[in-house]
């Protein structure tokens, strides 16, 4: 059953003021309370440094949620978002560093400065319009040398490589055509090919389960896996350019891909339960049949719902 609002009410209308304030005000003495000499020592011994992971972790809870749709869910990986900021700024204040009522404040302003057409006198009648306004107002809180400045280290590279060719793209350093960036993928994918085969020539094998396992030869020598490292980050910066000139998220994309991967073989896994079978047990072939069956259910879906 899905959690219930508080009130109906329509859109842009902020919670009712006592009951938000009254919610956080609880949440931070919560807190306050884990983190102080009778709370619990795990908390205790939490630094800035110590809590990244769970930061970062907790985010990616999110994103799956949101991905289900489940809004029980969405609430509570929510709240474990926000208790990652509410912790931070305890731990901060802990540290005679900061507290939470900056933290606010500054979002706040940030807020309001970023949306001159809002707040202020500037005019945006589209959300194309609001982004030279955002990026107006970010140079001038932030003193920038280079295009990449801001673009944080900590990012799946994916999402990473969007940002930095869509920073270059904004500064004029692009394809005039998207459709170019296929040419630039068959040329990375060459130079790929010069480094896995000799003479760069990729043998011409249909994709198939038949014939016998073939194992993987382990590259040896560190110096030609760095070679292939450097050609395979190129060829997944340049689909991750594609996916921005399409406007696909490389990220969300990838994701759906691993979720749908995974559903198909559970599914086959599914199908050898019955006979007391795992997924080692079965031939190649009989898997990929059952994972093609799973496409077709699928797709009959996909038809049906059309």
């Amino acid at each position: 059953m899905s959690p219930e609002p508080s009130a109906v009410r329509s859109p842009g209308t902020p919670p009712d003021p006592s009951a938000a304030c009254e919610a956080f005000r609880r949440l931070c003495e919560v807190v306050a309370k884990l983190r102080s000499p009778e709370g619990c020592p795990w908390d205790r011994q939490q630094t800035l440094d110590t809590i990244k992971p769970y930061t970062l972790e907790e985010t990616y809870e999110l994103l799956e949620a949101i991905d289900s749709g489940d809004d029980d869910a969405i609430v509570e990986e929510l709240g474990d978002v926000l208790l990652q900021v509410v912790l931070d700024a305890q731990i901060g204040s802990d540290e005679g560093r900061f507290d939470v009522v900056p933290v606010i404040e500054g979002l706040t302003d940030k807020l309001v400065r970023r949306h001159p057409h809002v707040f202020g006198d500037a005019k945006a009648a589209t959300a194309a319009d609001v982004s030279p306004l955002w990026e107006q107002a970010k140079r001038f809180e932030k003193s920038r040398e280079s295009v990449f400045d801001g673009i944080p280290a900590a990012l799946p590279e994916l999402a990473r490589a969007v940002k930095i060719t869509a920073r270059a793209a904004k500064a004029g350093y692009d394809f005039p055509h998207r459709a170019m960036l296929f040419d630039k993928l068959r040329e990375e994918i060459a130079e790929l090919a010069e480094e896995l085969y000799d003479g760069g020539e990729v043998p011409a094998i249909a994709a198939s389960v038949e014939g016998a396992v073939v194992p993987d030869e382990p590259v040896t020598d560190a110096e030609r896996r760095k070679r292939i490292e450097s050609e395979v980050g190129d060829v997944l910066f340049v689909v991750a350019n594609i996916a921005r000139r399409w406007g696909v998220n490389p990220e969300e994309a990838l994701r759906a891909s691993n979720r749908k991967f995974m559903g198909r073989v559970k599914f086959i896994e599914a199908e050898l339960a019955p006979s007391g079978r795992r997924l080692a047990d079965a031939p190649l072939a009989e898997q990929e049949a059952i994972y093609q069956r799973k496409k077709r259910l699928e797709r009959g879906r996909d038809s049906a719902a059309e």
